[in-house]
C-alpha cells in the first residue's frame, strides 16, 4: 500500500501546460487613443460542453484584470443588473449594443469572453485537459474593439518515464483515474488569463492605477 502511495504523489511532476506561441505584435493604436480606466466584464458566453463552465470562467477572470490597473466593476453585481434590465442570457448581452451596456454602469469598456473549450479526453492511460478562450475588449463609448486574444492551453503529461514499465504504467493510471473523477480545470483557467493579460506587446496594456507600469507600458504596447 506504502508502495502505490508513493506512485501516486508523483503525479503531480508528471505533467505540463502546453501553450501556442503567439506571433505578431498588436496594433494598439484603438486602445491608446480609447484610454479606458474601468472595464465591465459581462456574462461569459459558454461554447463547450461543460455547462458549468461560464460560472467558473467568470470567478476567475475579475482578479487578473484588476490586478492590472483597471477598475473591474463586481461580475456577479453586473449580471444581476443585467437580467434585471432584461438581459438574462449571457448570448443577448454579447449580442447588445455595448455603449448601452457601458452606459448602465459608466463604464469606459466592455469586456467580452467565450468558452471555447472547457473539456477532458479520456485515453486508457491518460487524460488531456483542453481549456480555450476568446476575448474581446470594445470601447464604451464608440463599440469599437479595442483589443481581443484568444488563449488555449492543453494539460497533459509529458513524456518519459522513470524507465520501469510497470512503475511508468501504474502512475498513467492513477493520474488518469484522478483527472476523471475530477478535472481540474480552474489552475488553467487562471493561468490562461495571466498570460492573456499580461503578456507584453500581445496582452492588455498595464492600466492607470498601477502608475508605474502604465508609464513603461505606455512605451512598451
Amino acid at each position: 500500500m506504502s508502495r502505490f502511495i508513493s506512485l501516486a504523489a508523483l503525479v503531480g511532476l508528471l505533467s505540463g501546460c502546453v501553450m501556442p506561441p503567439l506571433e505578431n505584435d498588436y496594433d494598439y493604436s484603438a486602445f491608446r487613443s480609447a484610454a479606458p480606466r474601468s472595464i465591465l466584464i459581462v456574462p461569459v458566453v459558454n461554447n463547450s460542453v461543460d455547462v458549468d463552465a461560464s460560472d467558473y470562467f467568470l470567478s476567475a477572470i475579475s482578479q487578473p484584470v484588476a490586478e492590472r490597473g483597471y477598475y473591474v466593476f463586481p461580475v456577479h453585481m453586473v449580471k444581476r443588473v443585467m437580467e434585471e434590465d432584461g438581459l438574462a442570457d449571457a448570448d443577448m448581452v454579447h449580442s447588445a449594443d455595448p455603449t448601452r451596456l457601458a452606459a448602465l454602469f459608466g463604464a469606459d469598456s466592455v469586456l467580452y469572453v467565450s468558452v471555447e473549450r472547457w473539456d477532458a479526453q479520456y485515453a486508457v492511460f491518460t487524460t488531456t485537459v483542453t481549456v480555450e478562450f476568446n476575448y474581446v475588449l470594445k470601447d464604451g463609448h464608440t463599440g469599437e474593439t479595442l483589443w481581443q486574444s484568444d488563449q488555449k492551453i492543453v494539460y497533459q503529461p509529458q513524456s518519459g518515464g522513470s524507465g520501469n514499465l510497470i512503475a511508468d504504467l501504474i502512475i498513467s493510471a492513477v493520474q488518469a483515474a484522478a483527472t476523471k473523477a475530477k478535472p481540474n480545470y480552474m489552475p488553467l483557467a487562471r493561468q490562461a488569463n495571466k498570460h492573456t493579460v499580461v503578456e507584453t506587446h500581445h496582452g492588455l496594456p498595464a492600466g492607470p492605477y498601477r502608475v508605474k507600469e502604465y508609464q513603461l507600458d505606455m512605451e512598451r504596447f
